[in-house]
């Protein structure tokens, strides 16, 4: 099964191909699950996945799920953020 941050890293490929190659990006959109197994991340059986884009009058705030027992550590705080360690220490201050 693939990491918190190997599959962060791998969203972040896929959002940046979608910036720079519009047709992946119709693709991303007709077919999300398809273009991410694609892209070697496989989402678990079940699992619906949506793309949303942000536009100049819209943002979109997406909350992760809430860890199921524990705590995150800090590696897999910076993965929640996104590599932005502002907001892991953030989250890491709230607790």
């Amino acid at each position: 099964m693939m990491d918190t941050q190997e599959r962060a890293g791998k969203l972040q490929h896929i959002i940046a191909k979608a910036w720079m190659d519009e047709g992946f990006k119709k693709r991303l959109f007709a077919d999300p699950a398809a273009v991410l197994k694609e892209q070697g991340v496989e989402m678990p059986p079940g699992i619906q996945v949506k793309i949303l884009e942000n536009t100049e009058n819209v943002f979109y705030l997406v909350l992760p799920t809430k860890a199921p027992c524990g705590e995150l550590s800090g590696q897999e705080l910076s993965a929640v953020a996104g590599g932005n360690n502002e907001l892991a220490q953030t989250i890491a201050d709230l607790k």
